[in-house]
């Protein structure tokens, strides 16, 4: 099991103007869904933004986190969808 908090905070600090958004699937944290919307991912193609993800918390897959369902976005496609 992982906390949203320490979960956003791994996000946010190896990517710092990332917003992030979780939601626990099962209510047993350890099934998330994160929307990730960062700068880190300009010019990135959509399986190597989830391979960033996964590296970030590679040590968290190995156990607290079963499985993550990601949705990763640049701040302009964010923007894009908002509009």
């Amino acid at each position: 099991m992982i906390k949203a908090t320490d979960l956003e905070a791994l996000l946010v600090a190896a990517m710092p103007d990332a917003v992030v958004e979780l939601e626990d699937l099962t209510g047993t944290e350890d099934h998330w869904s994160a929307s990730i919307v960062s700068g880190a991912f300009d010019g990135v193609s959509l399986i190597k933004r989830h391979r960033m993800v996964y590296a970030i918390l590679s040590e968290q897959m190995k156990g607290p986190i079963h499985a993550l369902a990601l949705d990763t976005k640049t701040p302009a496609e964010a923007a894009a969808d908002v509009g």
